[in-house]
């Protein structure tokens, strides 16, 4: 089986960060500086994402989950350990990440068509299906700044699912909209896959991963747990973290 993404034991360290608080107590002596500089977001983490398949990723906050998916896109560079990917690779994570709040639906559109390397002909070409699929007909010409956060997920939704990238990659965005919405994103998902795209999904909502995932990766405190069938792993997250 031909893998879309290839990650090798990748690890990746952030500074700390230090308060104005405690900055002043050091300052003052009453506080130790902290001999740590920094704190590892993902140790030694592999994985490879198989061609065609969708591969979910579950987690507590801020154990990596998101991370991992900026490492894939090649926004991170990771500090030990390679990524290699096969393919143009989308990532749609929140409401904000590649749209610009002061630009209108439309030139959003031929804003993320640009960072993905198309032409504003080819995103003009896809503009009647992004309209139509947002769902946001009457506010497309207007300032993203007047969307709601629900409004701007479904735009972002809308315009990464129209270009059908090879790899798409999906950070807490399906949960939004009314149940008729998420439907309609979770069957396009499935359209893509069907193409041959690729989806790495990051989600809360396990009964979606249930029921679109063929694996499922379990991330905890910034390692892979385990990776596997989507009901054992999530069986496996609820013992690990103990939540219902």
């Amino acid at each position: 089986m031909n893998n879309a993404v290839e990650i090798n034991d990748v690890a990746l360290h952030f500074p700390k960060e230090r308060g104005l608080f405690s900055g002043i107590l050091s300052l003052l002596g009453w506080k130790k500086e902290s001999t740590e500089k920094s704190y590892t977001a993902l140790k030694n983490i592999s994985l490879n994402v198989h061609q065609g398949e969708v591969l979910g990723i579950i987690g507590r906050n801020g154990s990596g989950k998101s991370t991992l998916l900026r490492v894939a896109a090649g926004i991170y560079q990771p500090d030990q350990g390679n990524v290699k990917v096969r393919g143009q690779t989308s990532l749609l994570a929140g409401v904000r990440v590649g749209l610009n709040e002061h630009l209108t639906g439309r030139e959003n559109v031929h804003l993320y068509g640009s960072i993905l390397g198309h032409s504003q002909e080819t995103m003009d070409s896809m503009m009647d299906d992004i309209i139509q699929f947002s769902e946001i007909e009457e506010f497309f010409d207007q300032p993203l700044r007047t969307y709601s956060s629900g409004m701007r997920a479904r735009l972002g939704i809308a315009i990464a699912s129209a270009v059908e990238p090879e790899i798409l990659l999906i950070d807490e965005v399906l949960g939004v909209g009314d149940p008729q919405f998420r439907e309609k994103s979770k069957q396009r998902i499935l359209s893509l896959v069907k193409s041959t795209s690729t989806v790495v999904l990051v989600s809360h909502s396990f009964a979606l991963m249930r029921e679109i995932c063929d694996r499922v990766a379990f991330i905890h405190e910034g390692k892979i747990h385990c990776i596997g069938d989507p009901t054992e792993s999530i069986r496996t997250y609820y013992e690990i973290t103990g939540k219902e």
